[in-house]
Formats: structure tokens, C-alpha cells, sequence
């Protein structure tokens, strides 16, 4: 029989080095930089994985985030962290999509957010499923239409 490599001691083979963090369900925040504007901001996390709860097998989505922060804004890494905690977890994209929301409601109190998950291909399916939250008494502001403009060119002409 082969011998196994050998690891450094204290370590195994599979340990996570210290200073990498590892999956969490702890979203943190940091304050609105703008409190008194309504700022939208647009996150796209394409490696979202959680398990099929009927066969164990993988589902692959693209989050697309939109919020509209009140005083709170999520942090990033958490965020990242958040959503690897969903790698092995057995999870209808339905439920999925709504825990997430609610989790990021909670942590950061917007104005308005919404979360759509785009499943990859699953038996000649795609899914996608869309949640939201608008904080009562908030109205989005009337967008602001300005005529088009032709683009600038290095020559007049």
C-alpha cells in the first residue's frame, strides 16, 4: 500500500488555511454613505449553488441583486460568504429565493429590494424566480427622462 503524503503538523490535507474564511449565514452591514438619496445599487452573483432537494444534485443560479438602501448597506464579503453557506443545502429555488430575501431584509432594512434567481437549465427548464420588498410608506422616485444625445466623435463633421 502507498504511503499518504504527509501534512504539516496541526494540519490535515483538507483543512481550510486559518486566514480563509468559510461559509456563514451572518450578513453584515455598514452605513448608507447617502441616506438622504434614494441610490440604487446592483449586484450580479453568477456562482450560486444549492442542492436539489428531490435528487441531491447540484442547481446553478446568477443572483441578481437590486436595493435601494435606507441607513444600512450589506457588506460584500458576508455576502459572499452567505451565499457559499447554500452550497450543500437541499433547497426548492422558490424557498431559496424568498430566505434569501427575507435574510437580507433583515440585516439591512431597505427601502426597496429585489432579488431574482436565474436557475440554470434543469430537465429542459429554466427557472427563474423573483422576490421583493418595499418598506411601507416608500415610493420610488419618478424617473428622470432625458433626451438622447448623439455620442462625441474625435471629428466634427
Amino acid at each position: 500500500m502507498p504511503a499518504r503524503p504527509k501534512s504539516a503538523p496541526g494540519t490535515t490535507a483538507t483543512a481550510r488555511p486559518a486566514h480563509v474564511a468559510g461559509p456563514s449565514r451572518d450578513l453584515e452591514t455598514f452605513p448608507n454613505p447617502a441616506p438622504a438619496r434614494d441610490l440604487r445599487i446592483h449586484m450580479e452573483i453568477p456562482e450560486f449553488t444549492c442542492l436539489c432537494p428531490k435528487t441531491g444534485q447540484p442547481d446553478f443560479a446568477t443572483l441578481v441583486l437590486d436595493y435601494v438602501p435606507d441607513r444600512l448597506c450589506v457588506e460584500l464579503k458576508s455576502l459572499k460568504l452567505y451565499v457559499w453557506s447554500y452550497r450543500d443545502q437541499g433547497a426548492f429555488h422558490e424557498a431559496v429565493t424568498h430566505r434569501m430575501l427575507d435574510d437580507l431584509v433583515r440585516a439591512t432594512r431597505p427601502r426597496f429590494m429585489r432579488l431574482k434567481a436565474k436557475f440554470f437549465v434543469r430537465g429542459g427548464i429554466f427557472t427563474t424566480v423573483v422576490a421583493e420588498h418595499r418598506k411601507a410608506g416608500w415610493k420610488p422616485p419618478v424617473p428622470v427622462v432625458l433626451e438622447a444625445l448623439d455620442s462625441q466623435q474625435s471629428v466634427r463633421g
